[in-house]
């Protein structure tokens, strides 16, 4: 299982801007190793996020984002005290959801 999502959720009016920093290789598939085989693709395909249970956000991957990836985004209507979930899953069907509070 991946490392925890590193997720900080901050209020700021009527919206909370929301970061988050995801664990993972992400490797593209287009890489050799030493011996000069290719390293097979392994990358983050579906990307969701819900505030207190309502999904406010999804996308879709490919292999070109970045190792490690971080997201940022902005959510209307969030206040203090509101829970903001992120859920990703990868091409193995590995998936990984942490929650963070808006403060």
């Amino acid at each position: 299982m991946a490392d925890p999502m590193r997720i900080r959720a901050q209020a700021a009016g009527d919206k909370a801007t929301v970061r988050v920093l995801m664990s993972h290789e992400m490797e593209s598939g287009q890489r050799k190793d030493a011996a000069g085989n290719t390293v097979p693709a392994w990358f983050i395909q579906e990307v969701s996020a819900t505030l207190n249970g309502k999904v406010v956000l999804t996308g879709e991957w490919g292999p070109a984002v970045s190792k490690n990836p971080f997201l940022q985004f902005t959510i209307k209507g969030a206040k203090a005290g509101d829970k903001v979930g992120v859920t990703w899953k990868d091409s193995k069907g590995d998936t990984r959801t942490d929650e963070a509070t808006v403060s």
